[in-house]
C-alpha cells in the first residue's frame, strides 16, 4: 500500500515540489567548481603545492555535495532516515512541554551525504529556528544549544513528527526549501546542512524503533521506525 496523498480538493495542502533533484546539490557550483578551476590555474602557472591543495579541497566539496537517488522502502507507516550518518541517540525522551516522545539522533560526518529527506509523509505545521552555538554535532549539548531548524509534520492520520536540522562545529548554514502548509511526500529531499552536522527525528511515544545507537543509516533508504497503526 502506497503513502497517502493530500486530497486534490481545493482545501488540500499544496504538495512541495522537490528541487534537489540533480546528482549534486547546487552548492557544488559555488564552492567546489571555483576551487577546482582555481587549482588548475595555479598548477598551470607553476604554483604546484597551492594548486594541488585547492584542487583537493575542490574535489572534497564535490563529494560532499553529492546527491544520490534513493529507493524509498516500506509503506506509509515506515519512518525512513532523514539523513546519512551514525545513530547517536535512540530512546524515549521528555520534551520541553513535558510530553514523552521517541527521539533518534543521527550524526553526519563531513564524509556523509548531507541532503535531508522527509522521514514520513505529512503537512508542515510549524518551523522553529533556535540556538546560537556551533558545538561539535556529537556533543549532547548541541541538541539544545546549537543553531538549528525544527520542522513539525502532521501525517494524514494526525501523528506529529518532528525533524530537526542541527548545525555542527564546521556547519554554518542550514538550507530549508519548503513553506509552512506544504505537504512533503515520504523520502522527498527538502534541504541540507553544509558540512558536519546532526539531524534528529522526534516521533510519537508508541512508535516502534528499528535502530539502535551505533547503527549506520542512509537517508531515504534506511528504516528507522514504524508508526503505530492508524497514525500514518
Amino acid at each position: 500500500m502506497g503513502d497517502p496523498q493530500p486530497s486534490p480538493a481545493a482545501a488540500g495542502p499544496p504538495v512541495f515540489e522537490e528541487r534537489l533533484t540533480g546528482l549534486f546539490a547546487p552548492d557544488v557550483f559555488t564552492t567546489a567548481f571555483p576551487l577546482v578551476l582555481g587549482g588548475g590555474f595555479l598548477i598551470g602557472v607553476g604554483w604546484w603545492i597551492a594548486g594541488a591543495l585547492a584542487m583537493a579541497l575542490g574535489l572534497f566539496c564535490v563529494a560532499f555535495f553529492r546527491n544520490p537517488p534513493r529507493e524509498i522502502p516500506g509503506d506509509a507507516h515506515t519512518v525512513v532516515s532523514p539523513a546519512d550518518g551514525k545513530v547517536i541517540l535512540a530512546e524515549e525522551v521528555e520534551l520541553a512541554d513535558g510530553q514523552k516522545a521517541q527521539r533518534i539522533g543521527i550524526f553526519l560526518s563531513v564524509f556523509n551525504v548531507h541532503v535531508n529527506r522527509a522521514p514520513v509523509a505529512g503537512r508542515i505545521v510549524s518551523v522553529d529556528r533556535s540556538g546560537d552555538k556551533y558545538l561539535a554535532a556529537f556533543n549532547p549539548e548541541a541538541q539544545t544549544r546549537n543553531v538549528q531548524l525544527a520542522m513539525e509534520l502532521e501525517t494524514a492520520g494526525g501523528a506529529r513528527v518532528g525533524v530537526v536540522q542541527i548545525t555542527g562545529l564546521i556547519a554554518r548554514r542550514i538550507v530549508w526549501q519548503p513553506d509552512v502548509g506544504e505537504w512533503l511526500t515520504r523520502g522527498v529531499r527538502y534541504g541540507l546542512i553544509r558540512f558536519g552536522s546532526r539531524t534528529d527525528v522526534i516521533l510519537p511515544p508508541a512508535t516502534e524503533l528499528s535502530v539502535a545507537v551505533g547503527d549506520r543509516v542512509a537517508g531515504g533508504s534506511s528504516i528507522l521506525a514504524r508508526l503505530p497503526e492508524g497514525m500514518a
